[in-house]
């Protein structure tokens, strides 16, 4: 006897726990009566949805009933039997799909079953991927392409190549679409000496966003990358350079490290703005030989530079580190201040600590640390100083200011650690209430709790949210239709302004930069 006998003459109470229970047992016997409440619904939406739930139940064990439903006329049964096909992996289910997904016409269905090959994951499906990997509509191009990544498909791999290479005409770089993020994961999936090598050679998309999901790509497939990258690093340009320092320093091995401090000793590293990568790269890294190029970095001069040496330092603490850190700022000379300073912009604390320890370098952050307009770095450093203790630490507790926040607020975003300090030193000395986001999605969530900002800074390049989509994001805000937003490039990104402008970018600013460059552009866009 059916479960559902007499069903629709029940109480609505009884009719819902009938479902319950068939939902629970997936009772084959109920089968044909939940097809017939199917294609001749009660009525009430909520007993039609509970039947759907129990039909799909009973399905999952009845592989030979859904692979009849995918000819069944009934359009609500057969999506159904398609969906379920796939949500179960029910691998006899395939080459009926296939032979529907060849005659399909209609995009909407089309997907449906292309979705549930998918999920199936049989290799005898990939000619029908392949076969629609060129259709022109977008989802359903990316869903084969997607499918034949995961399913490893080596004949794919110079198709994905092409979709990514073609991302880049000018009629098309200024969106990242669906096609080309499955392409480049397509290739990261199946990764080889030539997928890893031909994404490393795109680093520098002409489109942000896809910039951004090669580097999480490379990321993602871990050391194997190493070799091609430095390789990359070594006959590149500026920008490959730079993304491939990068991306290095985010990998965090030994050889990768040690293959950018080859490179630096070859005289790699000339551009100020790619030796700010190598550092900041060693620093995340931590070896012998990336501690001692980034000590030897110590002569450098550029301000930004060196926030970048002493934040990869502060990382890796050592006494032959802290000695020679002595040495430079007891010397009282014009690098003296430029590093203590650099010491006190990038929160170094821990450097601080040990280097107070000797009254001459002591004295010299104290005076760097009593310029700082910025009210967090005085507490955090009045709190080290404190810990200190002593009478000595007490009267350089006095010298230091006490300042109010600001009522003005400024915003900055950049996956640079450093790179955030100096916006903090700049905006502070301008009187700015300083927040600092590491990628454009945190940034973006200051924004989502009701702050206002009278000037947002953002990198271009960021991971999580870039700078252009941060831009979009911020200009589709109702009430940041006007912000000033300035916009961080490298000189070779200034062909990418127009795209920048288009976005919603008020002004730029090019690395390497002075601070009085930031500051005076800051002005600018605020006054």
């Amino acid at each position: 006897m059916s479960p559902l006998e007499n069903f629709r003459d029940k109480e609505f109470l009884d009719q819902i726990t009938i479902l319950n229970e068939i939902s629970g047992s997936k009772d084959a016997e109920a089968l044909d009566g939940l097809v017939a409440l199917l294609k001749e619904p009660v009525g009430d939406t909520s007993i039609d949805y509970m039947v759907v739930n129990a039909l799909n139940a009973v399905l999952s064990s009845n592989e030979e009933k859904v692979i009849e439903g995918l000819k069944d006329p009934h359009e609500g049964f057969n999506i159904l039997c398609i969906r379920v096909a796939g949500e179960y992996g029910l691998k006899g289910a395939v080459t009926p799909l296939m032979d529907l997904a060849q005659a399909e016409e209609d995009l909407d269905r089309l997907m449906e079953i292309l979705t549930s090959l998918a999920r199936i994951g049989d290799e005898a499906a990939m000619p029908v991927f392949r076969q629609f990997l060129g259709h022109q509509d977008p989802f359903i191009q990316s869903s084969c392409i997607e499918a034949l990544g995961k399913l490893g498909d080596e004949q794919s791999l110079e198709q994905f190549k092409k979709i990514i290479a073609e991302s880049e005409a000018d009629d098309r770089f200024e969106v990242c679409d669906i096609t080309t993020w499955k392409a480049v994961d397509g290739l990261a999936r199946n990764a080889t000496e030539d997928t890893i090598s031909f994404l490393v050679t795109t680093l520098h998309h002409k489109n942000p966003t896809v910039r951004r999901i090669i580097t999480d790509a490379l990321i993602n497939v871990g050391t194997f990358c190493i070799p091609m990258l430095l390789d990359a690093f070594d006959s590149g340009d500026t920008d490959t350079k730079i993304l491939a320092a990068n991306v290095l320093g985010f990998l965090r091995d030994k050889s990768g490290a040690d293959g950018l401090v080859a490179a630096f000793d070859k005289g790699l590293a000339d551009d100020a703005n790619v030796r700010y990568a190598v550092y900041e790269a060693l620093g995340r890294i931590g070896t012998m030989k990336g501690i001692i190029c980034l000590v030897d970095g110590l002569s450098e001069t550029d301000e930004l530079i060196l926030m970048a040496v002493i934040g990869g330092l502060e990382q890796h603490i050592n006494p032959g580190m802290i000695a020679t850190l002595n040495k430079l700022i007891e010397a009282a000379d014009e690098q003296s201040f430029l590093l203590a300073k650099a010491v006190i912009n990038s929160r170094a604390i821990a450097i601080f600590d040990h280097l107070y320890e000797n009254q001459g370098a002591g004295d010299i952050l104290v005076d760097a640390l009593a310029e700082s307009r910025d009210p967090e770095i005085l507490e955090e450093f009045r709190d080290a100083l404190a810990e200190i203790g002593g009478i000595r630490a007490e009267q350089d507790l006095d010298r230091l200011p006490v300042l109010t926040v600001a009522t003005r607020k400024a915003l900055a975003a950049d996956d640079s650690r450093s790179m955030c300090a100096m916006h903090r030193a700049i905006l502070t000395d301008l009187g700015f209430d300083a927040f600092v986001a590491s990628n454009g999605e945190e940034a973006y969530e200051f924004i989502e709790q009701g702050e206002t900002f009278e000037v947002i800074i953002t990198d271009m390049n960021m991971p999580v949210m870039d700078g252009m989509e941060l831009v979009g994001k911020i200009r589709s805000t109702p009430g940041m239709e006007d912000v000033p937003i300035i916009m961080v490039t490298t000189e070779s990104e200034a062909s990418q302004q127009g795209l920048a402008s288009k976005t919603g970018v008020t002004a730029f600013i090019t690395k390497p930069f002075k601070p009085d460059d930031l500051k005076a552009k800051i002005t600018e866009v605020t006054s």
